[in-house]
């Protein structure tokens, strides 16, 4: 496996020995690594996991790092779950609202660089080893061309990767908030149900972690599907209903929970292809975020490609798109990292 990318630098002296913190912001965890620079790679000397919504903001996190640290480092790189602009984000699913000059000011760090999690996530292709990617689909030899990255967890990222001739060019996009497009009475059905609690239904609403249990919640409540009690007893003791659910489909202990994971894989093929056609990705598509590593096996199974290459006229251009998971839960904050080091102007 290897993915060329263009990452500008201002020169490999100029880095030698410097670190590099590295952020990655999701609406329910922040990951941090401290990293240090040799040559053309990355040494993660530290790292650390805090809960999102337990911190009023990210300085507090990052404080506390450094105070464990005890060191202040060159560089600060956030990959955020947010549409980025002059340095600066409000978070999608977090109250955060963080701006490259401020947190200079505050925390006494030379840079700091704000980037979206989906564009961290394609830089992190730089750092990711071969065990790190699994094969979805591959029809051979990939085509030289644009890629495509999506990744549904808390949320839903969308990126996209331009193809210049000589590198790929990560770019990052807001595709997970585009509308959702029903296909059939269910769907419209299921459509409404979420409308209750939102005004225009995105593809993040259903393709995501909170997305899985909409479904399932939909399934339960309007359709009259049956819930046992032990999986009643489960939502209870898991915060993370998602889980629950996905391991029961997978393990084909509820017929309910098998349902919900056909829909969502469903979904999520269906706004894959849509992303792959408007990016022309022949390159690839990538499958991150928290998700699909835990889905996999329903990832493997017919009815992710099946739904994938279904289209008007270009089937035969989606049969030869390779699909592959992410498996590293950390390559967007290697991402991070390595837009910090070589990605990033000054």
């Amino acid at each position: 496996m290897s993915y060329s990318l263009y990452l500008p630098r201002r020169g490999k002296q100029a880095y030698q020995g410097e670190t590099i913190l590295a952020a990655d912001i999701g609406g329910t965890k922040t990951n941090l690594g401290l990293f240090e620079v040799s040559g053309d790679r990355l040494t993660l000397i530290k790292e650390a996991t805090a809960s999102s919504q337990s911190h009023d903001t990210f300085e507090e996190i990052v404080s506390g790092f450094l105070n464990d640290a005890q060191q202040v480092p060159h560089t600060l790189s956030i990959g955020v779950a947010g549409p980025v602009l002059d340095n600066q984000v409000k978070l999608t699913n977090l109250s955060w609202e963080l701006q490259g000059n401020r947190l200079e000011r505050d925390l006494g760090i030379g840079r700091v660089f704000l980037l979206n999690d989906l564009e961290a996530t394609a830089y992190g292709l730089a750092g990711l080893d071969a065990e790190d990617i699994a094969s979805v689909f591959d029809p051979g030899e990939p085509a030289r061309g644009n890629m495509a990255i999506l990744a549904p967890g808390t949320g839903l990222g969308e990126a996209g990767l331009f193809w210049d001739g000589e590198a790929l060019r990560p770019f990052a996009t807001e595709g997970g908030h585009s509308d959702f497009a029903p296909r059939t009475e269910l769907e419209v059905q299921l459509q409404a149900y979420v409308g209750e609690e939102a005004d225009v239904v995105c593809w993040e609403h259903v393709v995501s972690g909170p997305g899985i249990y909409r479904i399932y919640r939909f399934l339960r409540d309007v359709k009259g599907h049956k819930e046992p009690s032990w999986l009643t007893e489960n939502f209870k003791n898991n915060d993370d209903p998602a889980s629950v659910i996905s391991h029961a489909a997978m393990r084909e202990l509820d017929a309910t929970c098998v349902k919900t994971m056909n829909l969502f894989v469903t979904f999520m093929a269906r706004e894959a292809t849509s992303l792959v056609l408007k990016h022309k990705a022949t390159g690839g598509l990538l499958l991150g975020g928290g998700i699909p590593p835990r889905i996999f096996p329903l990832l493997r199974k017919d009815l992710f490609r099946e739904q994938f290459i279904r289209n008007s006229h270009m089937t035969e251009l989606l049969e030869e798109i390779s699909v592959k998971v992410i498996l590293n839960s950390k390559a967007a904050l290697i991402g991070a990292a390595y837009f910090g080091a070589y990605g990033s102007f000054s």
